[in-house]
């Protein structure tokens, strides 16, 4: 009878133990996943904090060329509005010239 008690006894602990290691690996596993989230949400903030630094950078490089482009064509206008202002000025001259030869 011992050998049948000792083989309950046996059997008995396995399950306890079978039961320990169920309870330790759903308790593991639980905590797996909740660093997994934890991770995931960390990187999906990384990224997005990246995707914005880049989206500014990206967008003050625009402004910049933006800019630069309209000095360049500020600048060209005035100097194409003094050259047709020399010009009309230097017509002036010529325009009295013929009107008062046409009036006198």
């Amino acid at each position: 009878m011992t050998t049948i008690s000792e083989a309950i006894t046996t059997i008995k602990k396995a399950e306890n133990d079978a039961d320990k290691l169920i309870e330790d690996t759903k308790t593991k596993s639980s905590e797996m996943i909740q660093e997994a989230k934890s991770k995931s949400k960390e990187t999906i903030e990384k990224a997005k904090e990246e995707a914005n630094s880049e989206a500014e950078k990206i967008t003050f490089e625009a402004e910049s060329n933006a800019q630069k482009e309209a000095y360049k064509i500020n600048n060209q206008t005035k100097e194409k509005v003094e050259i047709t202002k020399s010009k009309a000025t230097g017509m002036v001259d010529e325009a009295a010239e013929v009107i008062v030869k046409n009036i006198l």
